[in-house]
Order: C-alpha cells, then sequence, then structure tokens
C-alpha cells in the first residue's frame, strides 16, 4: 500500500537531475554564460528563476553584509518551508492515523494475507481479496492510505528556480557565505546539510515499533543519502537551501513524533474502548476453504468462504468485543 507512494517519491527525486543538468549548461567552474533560450526551460527561467533571482538580491541588498546572499536563500527557505509546514503536518497526521488504524486491524490482515498465499483457485483469491477489503470497509477505513503531493508539488519548482538563480547569475555565483563561494559544490556544506536529515530519519524512527524500526531503517536513511548526493552534484546555494530546509524538518518530525503520533493513539485507544475493530476474520475462518465456522456467522458456498458482505458486523462487533487489542509501541 505504502508501494506506490515510495515509487512516486523515489521518480520524482529520480527526474531532478535531470531536470537541472538539462535548466543548467554550465563551465568546468560551476559559473553558467547564458540562460537558457528554447521554449520550455527559458520560459520556466523567466518565471520561476529570475524572480527568484531578483528576490535575492533584494534580500541581499537589505541585509548588506559579505554573505547576504547566502542568508537571501536561508531567509526564502524558511519562508516557503513555513508556507508549506501546515500542508506537510496535516499529511503526516493523516499517514500517522492511517499507519496506527492498520496496527489495530494487522492480526485481520495477516490472517488474510496468509490465506491469500495459499489460494489454489481464482475463487479462493477472489474470496480471499473480498475479506481484505471488508477488513476496511467495515473499520471505516481504505486499503489505499491519502497521499498528499501538494507540499512536494510546490517545493519542486522552488528547488529549480533557486538552482537556476544561483547558477545564472554570475554575481550570485560568485557570492561566498563565510567564506563558501555560492556557485560551487562544497564538502562542508554538504555535510552540514545532510545531518539535519540524518537528526529527522532518528527522530522517525523513535516513533516505529521496535519489531518494525530494523524494517525501516533504510527506508528512513534514503533522505539523507539523496541530499548528500544532491548536495555533492551541485552548487553550495542549494546546500544552504537543504540545510536550513532540514532545520525545518527537524520540528516538523519532532512534532508528529512525540505530539501528533500520541494524541493519535490516545484517541484511537478511547474509540476502541467505545467501539471495538469489527472482525471480519478469525484464526479459524480459512480453515476449510469448503465451509465457514459458527464464528463468522454466514453460510458458505463448497468452494470458498462466505461473502464478507453477508456478515451483520454489528453483531460481531458487539461480540467481540475487547477481544482483539492493539499492538503496543
Amino acid at each position: 500500500m505504502h508501494k506506490s507512494k515510495k515509487v512516486f517519491t523515489l521518480g520524482i527525486v529520480g527526474l531532478l537531475p535531470l531536470l537541472l543538468a538539462a535548466c543548467a549548461p554550465t563551465t568546468k567552474q560551476g559559473v553558467t554564460l547564458k540562460p537558457p533560450t528554447d521554449p520550455f526551460f527559458g520560459t520556466f527561467y523567466k518565471v520561476i528563476g529570475l524572480p527568484l533571482q531578483h528576490l535575492m538580491e533584494w534580500i541581499a541588498g537589505f541585509v548588506g553584509t559579505t554573505s547576504s546572499y547566502g542568508i537571501a536563500i536561508i531567509v526564502i527557505t524558511l519562508l516557503v518551508r513555513l508556507i508549506v509546514l501546515p500542508l506537510m503536518l496535516r499529511q503526516q497526521r493523516t499517514m500517522t492515523a492511517y499507519q496506527e488504524k492498520q496496527k489495530i486491524l494487522q492480526p485481520q490482515l495477516k490472517i488474510v494475507q496468509e490465506a491469500t498465499k495459499k489460494a489454489k483457485t481464482p475463487e479462493q483469491q477472489l474470496a480471499a481479496n473480498n475479506y481484505m477489503r471488508k477488513i476496511y470497509s467495515a473499520n471505516g477505513t481504505s486499503m489505499i492510505p491519502s497521499m498528499g503531493c501538494l507540499p512536494m508539488l510546490i517545493q519542486l519548482p522552488i528547488f529549480s528556480g533557486l538552482y537556476q538563480a544561483i547558477a545564472y547569475s554570475p554575481e550570485i555565483s560568485r557570492a561566498t557565505f563565510f567564506g563558501i563561494q555560492l556557485g560551487h559544490s562544497n564538502f562542508i556544506v554538504t555535510i552540514l546539510a545532510t545531518l539535519p536529515y540524518i537528526v529527522v530519519s532518528l527522530i522517525m524512527l523513535q516513533g516505529v515499533p521496535p519489531e518494525q524500526r530494523k524494517a525501516m531503517q533504510t527506508t528512513a536513511f534514503l533522505n539523507p543519502i539523496m541530499t548528500f548526493i544532491f548536495c555533492m552534484m551541485y552548487n553550495a546555494g542549494l546546500g544552504l537551501y537543504f540545510g536550513a530546509g532540514g532545520i525545518i524538518l527537524i520540528v516538523q518530525q519532532a512534532i508528529v513524533t512525540y505530539i501528533v503520533t500520541p494524541n493519535i493513539r490516545k484517541r484511537l485507544d478511547e474509540e476502541m474502548e467505545e467501539n471495538p475493530p469489527v472482525i471480519v476474520v478469525n484464526e479459524h475462518t480459512f480453515d476449510d476453504w469448503g465451509k465457514v465456522t459458527a464464528t463468522a456467522g454466514a453460510t458458505g458456498s463448497s468452494h470458498q468462504p462466505a461473502d464478507p458482505d453477508a456478515i451483520d458486523h454489528n453483531k460481531l462487533r458487539k461480540r467481540n468485543a475487547g477481544k482483539q487489542q492493539r499492538p503496543r509501541k
């Protein structure tokens, strides 16, 4: 269920180097001679890159220090991150609620997953799929989580526009931030930009149950690895963008891990006490594909378990109140 989201995210990340490379024909020293003139990238530069360049120049002029362009990048980054912060928090709150609901339903889902592996006929496969669908629908959730892409879509043009603004402006490219030239990649900036994302990953893993933590470590540290690669490939100005954005992400992830997630767990615990999860399947439902046990509460065919839509889940809810406990962290 999370696979589509991961594939989409990795696809976007994978296209970024191609997009930036196409947008920036640079010299060997990393300084662009001329902005793009082709219809697509030239228009993108005029609509996004050039306004960001002017904004950076205005902020730099207002600051009036030797590191003013670096400060301008940080200011722009913080503004963008603060704008998308409510959207990202809402998205993570939704995803966290979905994941917590998954934990509640996991005992039943595991039973159906095992039955699906053992299915020997198309009818049995269909029956197992129907039970999986019914587990979600009867408990008021969905098999596919809501994946909001708006925060990412907002940041992608800013990301590419900042790269253009730095690369196509000789003044900004040659400017320095505490002695580091913004138009060149810099190992120190790369390390400093990557560290916040490592902290974010560590905080995120703290909110994951111990039995799932090991399995998620590879995915959790993918973001720091990609940040390191991007910062090494492109200019130090983008490194400042990633670094400043990473600081906001630390705050965001801390809010989700230590405030949002416990509140969601508490709310779901209270809901479970009043309305226990509907038990659609149990360990005996798929004992015999030709019969349905009395616990299931329905009559089946000679080839597959009964249609889950025929089960009275209101009666099952009362009957099974308190029998299914949600896995604890």
